[in-house]
């Protein structure tokens, strides 16, 4: 499950279940049509309702972080678990996605 809410040129994504491959392939077209608006300036996952995320998680996070990087922008999330955490970090993801409090 996903929600999306603009809070001036935060685009917050709230995630709900597990990031894997139908999920990811699901987000794609919508998160891309919805940061190519002009006014967006950083991507921010919430992953509070995240329990498990694999490849296909942080392939499209990667890809947001790609395309938000090319018009100036950035990704953070906020919210990671335990268990998603330890992916993030496994994944080397805090390198490129900031981490929010």
């Amino acid at each position: 499950m996903i929600s999306m809410e603009i809070r001036k040129h935060d685009l917050i994504v709230t995630l709900a279940g597990d990031l894997d491959h139908n999920a990811a392939e699901g987000m794609r077209d919508n998160l891309d049509e919805r940061i190519s608006d002009s006014r967006i300036k950083r991507l921010i996952f919430d992953m509070h309702g995240v329990d498990f995320m694999d490849s296909s998680g942080i392939g499209m996070l990667l890809g947001r972080y790609r395309i938000m990087s090319r018009k100036g922008g950035s990704v953070a999330v906020i919210g990671v678990g335990k268990r998603v955490d330890r992916i993030f970090e496994m994944a080397g993801l805090y390198r490129l996605i900031e981490k929010l409090a």
